[in-house]
């Protein structure tokens, strides 16, 4: 809740005279009262509601406090429609703010709703919370205020966000597959280690004899997964809480950023999404009326790696001079000769958002085609590694067991 909102409890009459009763967070009752009344209902009685200890909510950190991409894109999409309807931007918020899934995206909407019927600019309002709205979504509703076509700029961020929401979900479903195979793979080895092996173990000292070379490696890895199994389970939660506090900070991008586009197999799909992200957004931006320099700051922040984001730099400052857009990009390897070409002709034909859309439609296509290429390769590829590990191991375990005969004999 934001600072000085209050949360009150109300009884209305909605047109055909029926008593409707419920919630709404404001600054006072007055503005509780004003906005039922531009949502066409009759206030009957307001009250404050007293958040004791024992009606606060019980919140768990990290638990269903989360707005994701999907909710703003649907929240885009919605707020678009009703505008574009006809209605005004205050009842679209309370209507949001009272129809979304999303709780926490509720809240915030109710904040940005009391902000606005004071007299802050949707965009300001949304700018007081940077860290639900993206910086790309505050500046194309800037645009679209000041150019009087804010319903266009939210069916722009829609498209934006639906798009990049789509491609997520393909890369998620592609790899989710090889992941959940490898930490089955995983948790199998380690469970023969620290389970199966043991009772192999046992029963052969108690036979004698010489173990086999590989009998005796398995046997010493299950005793040292004894010992490493605990402190290795510690380190990878720490790291884990480390990676989830420190991952977007500067310079731990700087090291990481460049590797991701270097790496054997995924450098190339890390590249390709890198360039999609780009040319969407300054097309998307550019489209909206955002100014190109504003756009370009803008949207070297929103394209996941700081390689590509120094690339945007470079052209921030060559578009400040007085210089090309695209002549920098040709310096930059990240960005393939084709983009650079295909954008210098749109810079030339004053068609420049129409060929970053089309830029960005083609890696798009090039991402889900890697993806699938990758998700074929890499199931067999998994299927024969993990086969060769645990037969490895069944026979290491199981070749003293052809000279147990002779031992008891």
């Amino acid at each position: 809740m934001a600072e000085g909102t209050k949360t009150f409890e109300y009884a209305v009459r909605n047109r055909a005279g029926k008593l409707v009763k419920g919630r709404l967070e404001a600054t006072n009752q007055a503005a509780v009262a004003n906005r039922l009344r531009t949502m066409g209902l009759a206030p009957v009685s307001i009250s404050e509601v007293q958040n004791t200890g024992m009606s606060r909510e019980i919140k768990i950190p990290g638990f269903g406090d989360k707005i994701t991409l999907k909710d703003l894109a649907i929240m885009a999409r919605q707020l678009a429609t009703m505008i574009d309807s006809g209605l005004s931007l205050l009842r679209a918020l309370s209507i949001l703010a009272e129809q979304t899934e999303s709780k926490p995206l509720a809240k915030v909407l109710a904040q940005v709703r009391t902000d606005v019927e004071t007299g802050t600019s949707f965009s300001a309002a949304l700018d007081k919370h940077t860290d639900v709205f993206p910086p790309l979504m505050i500046n194309m509703v800037k645009a679209g205020e000041v150019g009087g076509f804010l319903d266009k700029v939210l069916i722009s961020i829609a498209e934006n966000f639906e798009s990049e929401v789509k491609l997520r979900g393909k890369i998620k479903s592609a790899m989710t597959y090889p992941v959940v195979v490898f930490v089955i793979a995983i948790l199998a080895t380690a469970g023969m280690l620290l389970f199966i092996v043991p009772v192999f173990a046992g029963m052969f000292s108690s036979l004698g004899g010489e173990l086999p070379m590989p009998t005796k490696i398995l046997v010493f890895m299950s005793k040292m997964m004894k010992i490493t199994i605990i402190p290795f389970v510690i380190a990878i939660v720490l790291f884990s809480a480390w990676w989830g506090k420190h991952k977007n900070d500067r310079a731990v991008r700087e090291k990481l950023d460049p590797l991701r586009l270097k790496l054997p197999v995924f450098g190339g799909l890390s590249r390709k999404l890198a360039v999609s992200r780009f040319t969407r957004n300054f097309g998307t931006m550019i489209h909206a009326g955002v100014p190109i320099l504003q756009a370009l700051d803008i949207v070297g922040e929103t394209s996941g790696n700081l390689v590509v984001e120094r690339a945007a730099k470079a052209v921030e400052e060559s578009v400040r001079r007085g210089e090309s857009l695209t002549g920098p990009l040709s310096k930059h390897p990240v960005f393939p000769a084709m983009v650079v070409q295909m954008m210098a002709v749109g810079e030339d034909t004053g068609a420049l958002d129409t060929m970053l859309e089309k830029i960005a439609d083609f890696y798009d296509q090039e991402v889900e085609a890697t993806t699938d290429a990758l998700t074929s390769l890499i199931e067999p590829l998994m299927i024969v590694v993990i086969g060769a590990i645990i037969g490895s191991m069944i026979v290491a375990m199981y070749m003293p067991i052809f000279g147990v005969f002779d031992l008891i004999n």
